[in-house]
């Protein structure tokens, strides 16, 4: 259920998993990602956490924080689930070195408000 008293506990769920990625890949080469299976899922499943967690937040948040683009991460996470068989390693990495550290300042921004 989507609740706005429950927006806050949704980003702290974003940042958690932004924080446990960063953990993950702070001492590899990202092309070497793959070699560790487990590390590489694990990273795949925090992505999903975001997705799922940001899927959770009210419209109103997502209306009101538009610098997000709230579509395409929900889209990442709906893409994990259900193409997880097909997910390439290129979208992740592009997710990693791209995508996240922006998320990163715009999660922190929203929890400072």
């Amino acid at each position: 259920m989507r609740e706005v008293a429950r927006d806050r506990e949704r980003l702290i769920h974003i940042k958690e998993a932004i924080s446990r990625i960063n953990r993950y890949i702070a001492d590899i080469d990202l092309e070497h990602l793959l070699d560790d299976d487990m590390r590489y899922y694990a990273v795949v499943k925090n992505i999903e956490i975001i997705g799922e967690a940001a899927n959770m937040l009210t419209d109103k948040f997502k209306s009101t924080h538009q610098t997000t683009p709230w579509k395409m991460i929900i889209g990442m996470r709906n893409y994990i689930i259900h193409e997880y068989f097909q997910v390439k390693f290129g979208v992740v990495k592009e997710v990693l070195t791209l995508d996240l550290p922006e998320l990163e300042k715009q999660i922190d921004a929203y929890l400072m408000e």
